[in-house]
């Protein structure tokens, strides 16, 4: 409203100087000239048209020397007038008589005016000034957006792959629409619904998804927007947010990252305090669960850092409930792929269950990536749908990041990596590995040479220790082969070396898989280094150095028993070792069929060596040119995923 008056306020301010410029600008144009003249000029017949009269002045026009017809004006005295009129009806000149008062022109002009305009620019500047008091005023206003009904075009159907958690807030829908149902028997609304999960897993999407569907207020609001530089603004927001809530209630507020202002306020080393999160957490749990609690609001929040949030938050009767909200398994990504690609069209060709099971660890965000990629890939080779090969392309670029093709390659280096990669590949078919090999690559792909992706048998939680070590041995494959080959190794297999190590530390020091060692645990080797010192002071299961020399004795013994198996595997099979090397060299990339073939000494069919090039694709933003996989086991994600295993 303020806006408005000060938008009209200006409208009358420009109008009045257009007014002001234009009979300015009219008094400029028009030749002034005595009154004696303008008679010399009736007399001469030089005068064109009429004349009018405005009681002051008159105006008209005459033909000047050069025959132009110029707008005059002169001004006389009122004694004056009717000798005026008395010669220039005598001239012949037409006369016409206006009334006007040429002394209230005078005043406005001069007087009036520029006392409006500068009443009406002080009346602007106070405007202006209270509506900076009244922003003042409202600086702790809180900045949550209300979703209308119809608003959010997201529902249920539109999230896939977390089913038990979209059970947990279809209950609180159902809650919000018909409380009878579950009131009956005394049963009470959950204050707050914590949905806790890593990055990209669809929190948000079902948040947005339980607007859609509860036809209820719905507000939505960041953690970061209650964090000001001024003490007391975030406590006021929480305040004006259950305010609002309670005016529209039942309602539900979703608070996406949480953790911005409801960390923990026993800091123990990490972060220390903060007066200004307190305040804003400590008047948060006040409105949720306090003296005066709110009922039939419905907080839903939303954090990948449950671990560092205040206990008092985390208590029943705030967020009674803690839904998690973890990567999907085989078939919520294949679910998932079926929902992002409603919008784009699909080949004959494509099989989503095989992507499904290319894509280990994936979060709903990277699948969604991968359709995405995909229609882009399609759409620069000019086809008109999406074809298996653009989504198995999409799938390694999310991975690993884009083919390197202009990467020049010595032979050498090729021949290297060929040995490389089939090594791994040669080794995972001998072990019997649970996984199959999917796809062999010597083409460039990020910071690998190579690549030796595969597709695991069943979808798996849980692995058994002769698994891990069939594992190890495969990781080891490449080094194994260029020691074979070539009588020494290279730097290219660094990558396989840290992640058999990081491995088999975890099955040392977390899975108890030891037979020195034991059942039992010796800390946590996989977690990040800024919690390590505080990990070393509050366990009380830390290990003397004679232990720690076991454990790496004992990671050592790991390695090399399967580095050692690797070998003897590669040298009874060193002929099918070449041919699947050569065959690599020569087509550049096999499949899990064509592997088949060679290890049965077939021959392979004649294609093309190297596929057509492909336009230049963008430059991969800087750090995303290597993304290591992730696999779920016991609950914890490992160090790596053997779905991709880089040269």
């Amino acid at each position: 409203m303020n806006g408005l008056k000060s938008a009209t306020l200006w409208l009358v301010l420009f109008i009045v100087f257009i007014g002001m410029f234009v009979q300015m600008t009219s008094k400029e144009q028009a030749e002034q000239i005595s009154i004696t003249q303008v008679l010399k000029l009736a007399q001469n017949e030089k005068i064109v048209g009429k004349v009018e009269d405005r009681e002051g002045s008159i105006t008209g026009k005459y033909t000047n020397e050069e025959g132009k017809n110029v707008d005059f004006e002169s001004d006389y005295l009122p004694t004056q007038s009717d000798l005026i009129l008395e010669r220039l009806d005598g001239a012949g000149v037409e006369y016409n008589a206006k009334p006007g008062n040429a002394f209230l022109q005078t005043l406005f002009i001069s007087f009036l005016l520029p006392v409006i305009v500068i009443v009406a620019l002080w009346m602007l500047i106070m405007r202006q000034m209270q509506a900076g008091g009244n922003k003042a005023m409202t600086f702790g206003k809180s900045k949550a957006k209300l979703m209308s009904e119809g608003q959010n075009k997201i529902t249920f159907d539109d999230v896939a792959g977390v089913d038990e958690a979209k059970e947990e807030l279809k209950e609180v829908v159902d809650f919000l629409k018909d409380p009878q149902k579950f009131s009956r028997l005394g049963g009470k609304i959950p204050k707050g619904v914590l949905l806790v999960g890593p990055p990209g897993t669809g929190k948000t999407l079902l948040a947005k998804a339980v607007a859609g569907e509860a036809n209820v207020p719905f507000f939505s609001i960041s953690g970061s927007d209650f964090v000001e530089m001024f003490v007391g603004v975030g406590a006021s927001r929480v305040r004006d947010l259950f305010e609002q809530g309670k005016k529209h209630k039942p309602c539900l507020i979703f608070m996406d990252e949480i953790d911005a202002v409801g960390r923990s306020r026993f800091g123990g080393g990490m972060g220390g305090g903060h007066d200004e999160r307190e305040q804003t957490l400590n008047q948060l749990l006040v409105e949720m669960d306090g003296f005066n609690s709110n009922e039939g609001i419905i907080l839903i929040a939303a954090t990948n850092r449950a671990d560092v949030l205040d206990p008092a938050l985390l208590r029943p009767g705030r967020f009674d409930r803690q839904v998690m909200v973890d990567f999907p398994d085989l078939n919520g990504r294949e679910r998932i792929l079926q929902v992002h690609s409603r919008k784009v069209k699909l080949g004959g060709d494509v099989d989503l269950h095989t992507i499904a099971k290319g894509t280990s660890g994936f979060s709903g965000a990277d699948l969604a990536n991968v359709i995405n990629e995909a229609a882009l890939l399609a759409a620069r080779r000019g086809r008109d749908d999406i074809s298996m090969a653009e989504l198995e392309e999409a799938k390694d670029r999310v991975m690993m990041g884009p083919e390197r093709r202009s990467l020049a390659l010595t032979d050498k280096e090729k021949k290297l990596t060929a040995y490389h990669e089939a090594g791994h590949a040669l080794t995972a078919k001998i072990v019997g590995a649970q996984e199959e090999v999917h796809k062999v690559t010597i083409i460039p792909r990020g910071r690998a040479l190579g690549v030796t992706s595969y597709l695991p048998g069943e979808e798996r939680f849980t692995q058994f220790r002769g698994a891990l070590k069939d594992r190890l041995v495969y990781m080891l494959g490449g080094r194994a082969a260029e020691e074979i080959i070539f009588g020494d190794f290279t730097t290219g297999a660094g990558n396989d070396l840290q992640r058999a190590t990081q491995m088999a530390a975890r099955m040392v020091c977390e899975f108890g898989m030891s037979d020195v060692l034991g059942a039992r645990t010796y800390g946590d080797s996989n977690s990040p280094g800024i919690f390590n010192n505080m990990r070393e002071q509050n366990d009380n299961t830390r290990y003397s150095d004679t232990t720690a020399n076991v454990i790496d004795q004992e990671i050592k013994r790991i390695v090399d028993e399967a580095h050692c198996r690797a070998t003897k595997i590669l040298e009874d099979h060193k002929e099918t070792l070449i041919r699947v090397s050569e065959a690599l060299i020569e087509f550049e990339t096999i499949d899990g069929r064509e592997l088949d073939m060679l290890i049965r000494g077939e021959s392979l069919p004649e294609r093309p060596k190297v596929p057509p090039p492909l336009p230049p694709a963008p430059k991969a933003p800087k750090g995303e040119e290597e993304k290591k996989p992730r696999e779920r086991i016991f609950g914890k994600p490992l160090l790596d995923r053997p779905s991709q295993m880089p040269g």
